[in-house]
Order: C-alpha cells, then sequence, then structure tokens
C-alpha cells in the first residue's frame, strides 16, 4: 500500500527551476535513499513533500502521519529532551501525556539515551542531538520518516553513530526516505535508490541496479564520489 505518492510536482524559486516533473511513490515499509549532487533538488523536494515548501503544481497523498528529520538536529534549546520529544504528540495530535511520555521514555532508551531525559540540547553531542530528533519524530507514530541529509553536520564518528540508529529502525517496518551522501549507508539500508540531477529524476532502481547504472549521468556522479574517496 502507497504511504506517499507524488505526482508532476514542479517548484521554482524566482526563475530558477529546482523540481521539474517530479513523480515518485513510497510503499507501507519501503527505505528510499536520494542522492545526487548538491543543488539537484534533493532537499527542495523532501520539504515539498512535508509542507515546508509550497510547490507550484503538482499533486503530494499521504496514508497517515510523517516525521522530519534535518540537517541542524533543530531542537528547541530552552526545553528539556524530554519536552522537545512530547510537545508535539500532546499539543499538535493531542495524546494523552502520561502515554506519550512513556513512549517517549522508550524512545531514548532505544536511542541509547535513557539518562538524557531532562538534559537541555547545549549538553549534548551532535549525534545525541540527531538522535533526540530522530526520538521526537518517532513519537508522532508516523507512516513515513523524512531524513534530510541527516549526518552532513557530524563528525565522521558521529556519523557512524547515527546511521548506525537509523539502520535499527528497519525493524520498526516505517516507510523512510533519505536525503543522504552516504553511499555505502545507502546502498545497504535501501530498497529503492534514487538519483537526482538538475531538478529532475535520472535513475531508480534497486541499489545494485544503480551503483552499477549504465547512466551516463549516475556513473560520471558515482565516479567523482569514489575518485574522492567519499
Amino acid at each position: 500500500m502507497k504511504v506517499l505518492e507524488i505526482k508532476n510536482l514542479a517548484k521554482s524559486f524566482e526563475s530558477m527551476e529546482v523540481l521539474n516533473d517530479i513523480s515518485l511513490s513510497v510503499e507501507d515499509g519501503e527505505i528510499i535513499s536520494v542522492i545526487g549532487p548538491s543543488g539537484s533538488g534533493k532537499t527542495t523536494l523532501l520539504r515539498c513533500a512535508c509542507g515546508l515548501e509550497t510547490p507550484d503544481s503538482g499533486e503530494i497523498n499521504f496514508d497517515g502521519t510523517f516525521g522530519m528529520v534535518f540537517q541542524q538536529f533543530n531542537l528547541f534549546p530552552h526545553w528539556s529532551v524530554l519536552k522537545n520529544i512530547m510537545d508535539a504528540p500532546i499539543h499538535v495530535q493531542k495524546r494523552d501525556s502520561k502515554e506519550v511520555e512513556k513512549q517517549a521514555r522508550e524512545l531514548l532508551n532505544k536511542m541509547g539515551l535513557s539518562d538524557r531525559a531532562d538534559a537541555y540540547p547545549y549538553q549534548l553531542s551532535g549525534g545525541q542531538q540527531q538522535r533526540v530528533a530522530i526520538a521526537r519524530a518517532l513519537c508522532l507514530n508516523p507512516k513515513i520518516l523524512f531524513f534530510d541529509e541527516p549526518t552532513s553536520a557530524l563528525d565522521p564518528e558521529l556519523t557512524q553513530e547515527v546511521l548506525k540508529v537509523i539502520k535499527s529502525l528497519k525493524d520498526l517496518n516505517i516507510a523512510m526516505v533519505i536525503v543522504t551522501h552516504e553511499m555505502a549507508f545507502a546502498r545497504d539500508v535501501s530498497d529503492r535508490i534514487i538519483f537526482m540531477a538538475g531538478g529532475v529524476i535520472v535513475d531508480e532502481g534497486t541499489p545494485d541496479k544503480v551503483m552499477n547504472s549504465d547512466n551516463e549521468r549516475t556513473k560520471a556522479f558515482l565516479g567523482k564520489l569514489a575518485g574522492e574517496n567519499i
């Protein structure tokens, strides 16, 4: 069953076309990685999908709730870890506070942060803040999670820490769309990879299909990454 369907999405900023006739769907529990060079429209696609940008044309249809994990964590600095996780389920979803707190603490335990519930974001490492952001998104009970380059603000050690957590979410059977520049991670975790360039989907398929693609644009992008040892 489809949890997300995007049809003929287009978006421009002034005279710059960022997305051009993008169509894709995501099945329940499917994990999709979106790769491509800077400026290809990956982040704009996610921001349109979750309502942070308004597309110029096209359709976006959801079945259920979604959660979003940003590059820069976006935690409220004046709130504790626990309050950051609990606020939206209580005030937006109107759920019972005791039930939400129980779930929030279970999620913190899953993230290896059970002892940090009363801490504030400034007291956490970048990797810990990103794990709190993931717990916050999961506490909404989403059918689909969006990740916008969730490790781009982290050093290599913390990057592996967060990627390990994201891999562990496969057991939850939640659909995920992950914009990432971590090619090995994309190959390991994805059911499908989408390669974007110039605001369009250039290539898509299983990890093996895309990583070994005959498409010249895909080969050039992956070859450049290999040459830079990324």
